[in-house]
């Protein structure tokens, strides 16, 4: 049975209140009406734009809390953090991250979105990456949608920081990486001992 507007509208707010990195097109299933139908719902009950929502919680939540690199230097938008635990980012994959031949994402894009992350994650005024070790699990194409979980796993035996990050676009894992990060706050003589190594 068809919905009412008024309960559309209901239930496409609840709903964007739930998950507010949903998109419209992804509404559109949920509620099997139209793209348009979503953004007109969007605009009768001024609710910005994804890009919009998403901007709004980065530079809300995350502007003060990420120490280690400007925010505007992250890959892709910051979603969730929280220091010397875990973080999450989400990368839209447009025309200018793919190749224009095959439309599949440049992998250093990915890369950089999952390195950039395990920076971010650090609660240190200076947080580099001293070695990394990826995998790439498939490809990814334009207009897919790349969710970036980082989790500290602990130290290394050189006392670096151990960041592990997984990328999904729908749940399915498309990139793993371990990053072995060197923080200023660390014992020095450690630093210098791996330096010279």
């Amino acid at each position: 049975m068809r919905k009412t507007k008024a309960e559309r509208q209901q239930q496409l707010k609840e709903r964007i209140e739930q998950t507010p990195f949903i998109t419209d097109e992804q509404l559109a299933k949920v509620f099997n009406v139209s793209i348009q139908t979503i953004r007109l719902d969007r605009m009768e009950l001024a609710i910005p734009e994804l890009r919009e929502r998403i901007k709004y919680v980065a530079t809300n939540q995350w502007n003060e809390t990420v120490k280690a690199l400007p925010l505007d230097e992250v890959i892709g938008e910051i979603i969730d953090l929280e220091l010397d635990k875990r973080a999450i980012s989400i990368l839209d994959i447009t025309t200018d991250l793919v190749f224009s031949r095959n439309k599949i994402a440049r992998g250093h894009h990915l890369f950089a979105q999952a390195n950039s992350l395990a920076v971010a994650v650090i609660n240190d005024e200076l947080a580099l990456t001293a070695k990394s070790e990826v995998k790439f699990t498939r490809q990814v194409i334009e207009g897919e949608r790349v969710i970036a979980k980082a989790i500290i796993e602990g130290k290394d035996e050189k006392g670096r920081t151990v960041v592990n990050v997984d990328s999904f676009v729908d749940n399915e894992k498309v990139f793993t990486g371990l990053f072995f990060m060197y923080q200023s706050s660390e014992n020095k003589g450690e630093n210098e001992n791996e330096i010279s190594n």
